[in-house]
């Protein structure tokens, strides 16, 4: 379903991202940015950044689930973080989530995210 393109006429990838994503799908499904609430308390949990992204992921993954999808399925993601110097730390734990097959990214720096948090990430996945 997923077809990962490289290709040496543009930058590699700097970290766990594809430079391009090709799919046949016959649907998209657009998740929304998460940030690291927690489920049951609506809450946003304490933590440092690595925390944060995996409560995050976590979040997505919960949306992918509902909706019968899996990382797989996932095409692109956006992820905006309110500290560009933490980006290594953020790259470690989304690495372990997308594998081998990590779908095209970009990254924002922004000054603030609602309810204070690090981290937010939006996702688009192919329906097959």
């Amino acid at each position: 379903m997923k077809n990962i393109i490289q290709t040496v006429n543009a930058p590699k990838a700097i970290g766990p991202y594809s430079q391009g994503v090709k799919v046949r799908a016959r649907d998209l499904f657009f998740l929304s940015g998460q940030i690291p609430l927690d489920a049951k308390t609506g809450e946003i949990i304490n933590g440092d950044i690595e925390l944060q992204t995996k409560q995050v992921l976590k979040n997505l993954e919960g949306v992918l689930t509902a909706a019968g999808l899996s990382w797989e399925n996932v095409v692109k993601t956006t992820i905006y973080i309110t500290d560009m110097d933490s980006f290594p730390r953020v790259n470690s734990v989304y690495q372990k989530f997308f594998g081998e097959t990590p779908p095209a990214r970009a990254t924002v720096g922004v000054n603030s995210l609602p309810k204070g948090a690090l981290i937010e990430i939006e996702a688009v996945a192919a329906v097959e």
